[in-house]
């Protein structure tokens, strides 16, 4: 294995899934320059992520409908005139 290319600056870190509002805490070298006050009181960098499992559909076998059809809509209201030809 090759040697020193691991972080060496892990540190607690709260990370929020932004679809549930869930947040767990970890250990992590990403950077963050937003921090929340954890459920524990202590302040701690926070990291904000799209899904986790307690959102993705293969932990919670249900699955959750993403609105394709508004944002093509919507790229087609933007870029209305470049379309038209």
């Amino acid at each position: 294995m090759k040697k020193d290319i691991h972080p060496k600056d892990y540190r607690q870190v709260v990370f929020k899934d932004m679809s549930n509002g869930e947040t767990f805490l970890t250990r992590s070298a990403a950077s963050t320059k937003e921090t929340i006050k954890f459920e524990d009181g202590n302040e701690y960098p926070l990291i904000k992520i799209e899904i986790s499992n307690t959102s993705h559909p293969f932990y919670t076998g249900k699955m959750k409908f993403v609105d394709t059809a508004g944002r093509v809509d919507k790229y087609y209201s933007k870029y209305k005139k470049h379309t038209q030809k």
